[in-house]
């Protein structure tokens, strides 16, 4: 099968909702003729296949296109992500840690990439939800051991003067290639959007606290063009499949 046959064959096993058919048919490539020729086809692809294909992490196996998705296709992807209604931010954090941690991979060059683009830092905010006081008491005093966190909410300009100062704990003692090293790599590789990602977070959690978040998302189920996440395990369907069933109505 020629490439542009199998991007047609691809987009439309995505559009149809079957995720595990369109990465059989990509693997496929990838096992019959080589990783670049599945990376060609992948800088082909819309961002929003891409996302539908690895947002699907399984880590109980190796996915190649994990592998071979580069930064630059992976941050378009994940600025998109938002489109699916994840509450949980499951697949947001599986496959960030997946591709961003994988073998051989430079993390700094893949958060630059999303930092890079604009609304990058919401993505990196939502990943860090749940975690939202142990980022705040990282960014403070350095530890992410809450006990010794005052609980005082630094100013932008603080947090900016203390951007570059010496960790107070080594990436190899926090290496869990999970949210603590990912906070670390951000703070003190990539300061600024460390900054910015946290002003988002606070923002975020400001609003949840007053209620905001659930009236926004009572007028986002009106009609918002998203799909619920539980529709979306296991390959049921995917934003760019209900886009697909709304224009064969009309």
């Amino acid at each position: 099968m020629n490439q542009i046959a199998l991007i047609e064959k691809t987009q439309a096993l995505i559009a149809a909702g079957d995720i595990v058919g369109a990465e059989s048919a990509l693997v496929e490539l990838a096992d019959a003729e080589g990783d670049a020729a599945l990376m060609l086809v992948l800088e082909q692809l819309p961002a929003k296949d891409v996302l539908a294909v690895i947002r699907e992490y399984d880590s109980s196996k190796e996915s190649v296109i994990n592998l071979l998705v580069t930064p630059d296709q992976f941050a378009r992807a994940v600025v998109i992500e938002k489109q699916y209604k994840d509450l949980t931010r499951t697949h947001l954090r599986g496959m960030v840690n997946s591709i961003v941690f994988r073998d051989e991979a430079d993390p700094v060059e893949f958060l630059t990439a999303i930092g890079d683009l604009e609304g990058g830092s919401d993505p990196l905010a939502d990943y860090f939800t749940e975690k939202w006081s142990r980022v705040e008491s990282f960014a403070r005093t350095g530890s992410f051991d809450a006990i010794e966190d005052s609980g005082e909410i630094l100013s932008r300009s603080a947090l900016q003067a203390s951007a570059y100062a010496k960790p107070r704990v080594e990436q190899d003692d926090i290496a869990d290639r999970d949210w603590m090293e990912l906070a670390w790599l951000l703070r003190y590789q990539l300061p600024d959007l460390f900054i910015e990602m946290l002003t988002v977070l606070r923002a975020k959690a400001r609003a949840h606290e007053l209620g905001l978040a659930d009236d926004a998302a009572e007028d986002e189920d009106e009609d918002d063009g998203k799909v619920e996440t539980g529709d979306t395990d296991r390959g049921k369907a995917t934003p760019a499949a209900r886009e697909s069933d709304e224009e064969s109505a009309i």
